[in-house]
C-alpha cells in the first residue's frame, strides 16, 4: 500500500472526538496535524483557567470570555488547517448526538472523564457498528483502549459493580480541585500529550485497514490484526488496555476483553431506512409517517396499524406529583429535566426527587396525549436513528435534515 493511498485514506477519514479537554485538546491537534480534515467535536463545558496548563487550544481570553470548548477547538483548528470542517455540538454524548451522524464515522474517540461518559459512547458505537477508542488520565496516569463491535464491549467489561457505579461523575475540573487541594499533582499536559498521541496512533490504524460495508454503510475491520506497508501486521489494542505510569516510567499491557452476547448494549441498529420525518416533525403525523412507509414497503399487513416510537436514552415525563397528596406539578420535557424543573418549585420545599413520582412515558403510540409535541421536544436530536416496533418487528429509522 503506497503512502499516496494512505495520506488520501486519512484525509478522507471522518473522526468524532467527545471531549475537549486536556486529552482532547491533543487528540484534536494531532489529528490534524496527521491530515485529519473531517471533524466532529462533542463537548458541554466552558474553557476555565484550569484549564490552560494543559490545553494547547485554549488561551486565558477564551476563559475570561467562559467560550464553548467547543466552539474554541474548531477555531483553532481551522487556524492550524484552512481545509479542515469541524462540526461542533455543545452537548452531552448522552442525549445530544444523533445515531445517524455517528454512524457516518469512521472512528470514535473518547476523552471523557466518568464511566457514564464512556458507557454512552460505547452504546452509540456498538449500534452504529463502528469501533471506538478510549483514553483516561490522573495525575502521571494514564491508559488507552480500543473497543469494537463482535469483539470487545466496554459495558461487558465494567462487570456488576463497575455498572453500579456509572452515575458517579468528577469532571477534570473537580478533579483537579480535589488534587490540588490535597497538594498532590494535578493531571499533567505531558501525560496527555502521550496518551493523546496513543489514542490517535490507534484511530489511524482503524481508519487505514477499515472497510465499508455497502448493506449498512458502516466502517468495518477488515480483520483482526492491522495491517501494515509491507507484510506483517502491528498490533492494535483492542482487547487490550495500555497502562502507563509516569512517576515510576513503566508500561504494560494488559487483556481487557469481554463480548456477551447477551449483553443489550453492542445490539447492532440494523437495516437503517431513511424517512421523511425529522426531530421537527409532531409525534402523531411522525407515527402516521412510518406507518405509510412501512406498508408502501410491505412490512405492514392490513390489519397491522398500530406502531409505537420506543425512546431509547431517555424517558419523557409530562408531570411530577408529591406521594403524599395529589398535587401535579407540569414537566412536559425529557427525564433528564425533572431536576431542574422541580428545583424552582416552592410547593415542593426541597422535597428530594426520591419523594415524588414521575410520569413517564417510554413508548409511544397513537394513544400518546400529547401528539403535536414534535421529536426534539420529547428529546430526541436532529440526524437520530429511532427504534419503531409494531410489536412483532424492529425497524429504526433515520431522520431526516429538516
Amino acid at each position: 500500500m503506497s503512502t499516496d493511498i494512505r495520506q488520501n485514506q486519512v484525509s478522507a477519514a471522518r473522526v468524532m472526538v467527545v471531549g475537549c479537554g486536556a486529552l482532547g485538546n491533543e487528540v484534536l491537534k494531532n489529528l490534524v496535524l496527521m491530515g485529519v480534515t473531517h471533524i466532529v467535536v462533542v463537548d458541554f463545558d466552558i474553557v476555565e483557567m484550569g484549564n490552560l496548563t494543559r490545553s494547547v487550544l485554549f488561551t486565558k481570553s477564551d476563559a475570561e470570555r467562559k467560550r464553548q470548548k467547543v466552539e474554541v477547538v474548531a477555531e483553532r483548528l481551522q487556524q492550524m488547517n484552512a481545509a479542515v470542517e469541524v462540526t461542533a455540538i455543545c452537548g452531552d454524548i448522552a442525549y445530544d448526538v444523533g445515531l445517524g451522524l455517528v454512524r457516518q464515522m469512521d472512528v470514535v474517540i473518547g476523552c471523557v472523564d466518568s464511566r457514564w461518559a464512556r458507557f454512552c459512547i460505547n452504546r452509540l458505537c456498538m449500534r452504529a457498528g463502528i469501533p471506538w477508542v478510549d483514553g483516561g488520565i490522573d495525575g502521571l496516569e494514564g491508559t488507552a483502549r480500543v473497543f469494537a463491535p463482535g469483539k470487545n464491549c466496554y459495558a461487558c467489561n465494567l462487570g456488576p459493580e463497575g455498572l453500579k457505579d456509572l452515575a458517579r461523575r468528577m469532571p477534570c475540573s473537580g478533579i483537579i480541585r480535589r488534587q490540588e487541594q490535597a497538594g498532590s499533582a494535578p493531571t499533567t499536559s505531558i501525560i496527555a500529550s502521550i496518551i493523546g498521541a496513543i489514542e490517535v496512533q490507534e484511530a489511524l490504524k482503524i481508519i487505514i485497514t477499515g472497510v465499508r460495508s455497502q448493506e449498512s454503510g458502516v466502517r468495518r475491520k477488515q480483520k483482526s490484526g492491522v495491517r501494515r506497508q509491507g507484510d506483517g501486521e502491528m498490533t492494535s489494542l483492542c482487547g487490550k488496555m495500555l497502562y502507563y505510569d509516569g512517576e515510576h516510567m513503566t508500561v504494560r499491557i494488559a487483556d481487557y476483553k469481554a463480548y456477551d452476547d447477551e449483553c443489550p448494549e453492542h445490539e447492532l441498529w440494523a437495516p437503517v431506512r431513511q424517512t421523511a420525518v425529522s426531530d421537527a416533525t409532531p409525534v402523531g403525523e411522525a407515527l402516521q409517517c412510518w406507518t405509510r412507509e412501512l406498508k408502501r414497503s410491505g412490512f405492514l399487513r392490513s390489519g397491522q396499524l398500530r406502531i409505537t416510537l420506543c425512546l431509547a436514552n431517555d424517558c419523557f415525563v409530562d408531570y411530577v406529583s408529591r406521594r403524599d397528596n395529589d398535587e401535579r406539578i407540569s414537566i412536559m420535557a425529557p427525564g433528564r429535566s425533572v431536576a431542574d424543573k422541580v428545583a424552582g418549585e416552592k410547593s415542593l420545599d426541597g422535597l428530594p426527587l426520591s419523594a415524588l413520582y414521575q410520569h413517564e412515558f417510554r413508548h409511544l403510540d397513537a394513544a400518546f396525549p400529547y401528539p403535536s409535541l414534535t421529536l426534539a421536544q420529547l428529546g430526541i436530536p436532529p440526524h437520530d436513528i429511532v427504534h419503531v416496533t409494531d410489536g412483532d418487528e424492529d425497524y429504526y429509522f433515520e431522520l431526516c435534515p429538516k
